[in-house]
């Protein structure tokens, strides 16, 4: 086989990753999503932030990782029990894999281990409101 088809095939490849990537997240954002970075791993090294896309799908907040070609969440938040532990302005490391002018919230969760997402201030404004706007009928724990 002649290296340059190969070369050729290589590349188009890419191109069909890309674009399905690309589209995916368009896709995301046109139906609603937003921008957010996530981490799980909450240390002192700021290292860890992944892109995303948030979506709220009523009692959750699902985010799907920019880079993946997953159908699926890569992580849900039900907002039962959600619970924000603290929030900061972003660390100096941290500032460029994080949107622009992002505050980071530190969540607890019964029984999952702490996470930290960061938004810009409108989507911080309406996952706030999505956080206190629970349904007739459910007592959120900081709700009194």
């Amino acid at each position: 086989m002649d290296i340059s088809l190969m070369v050729v095939a290589l590349l188009a490849a890419v191109l069909v990753i890309l674009l399905l990537l690309v589209t995916r997240r368009v896709r995301l954002l046109r139906s609603g999503g937003i921008h957010v970075a996530l981490r799980t791993r909450v240390d002192q090294s700021g290292k860890g932030w992944h892109w995303g896309v948030g979506r709220y799908q009523g009692d959750e907040f699902a985010w799907f990782r920019a880079l993946s070609l997953r159908a699926g969440p890569d992580r849900v938040l039900h907002r039962d029990g959600l619970e924000i532990a603290s929030r900061r302005e972003p660390e100096h490391a941290e500032e460029p894999n994080l949107p622009h002018g992002s505050r980071v919230l530190r969540f607890e969760q019964a029984g999952v281990p702490a996470i930290e997402m960061a938004m810009g201030p409108d989507a911080l404004t309406g996952f706030l409101s999505w956080m206190e706007s629970a349904p007739p009928g459910k007592r959120l724990p900081w709700a009194s």
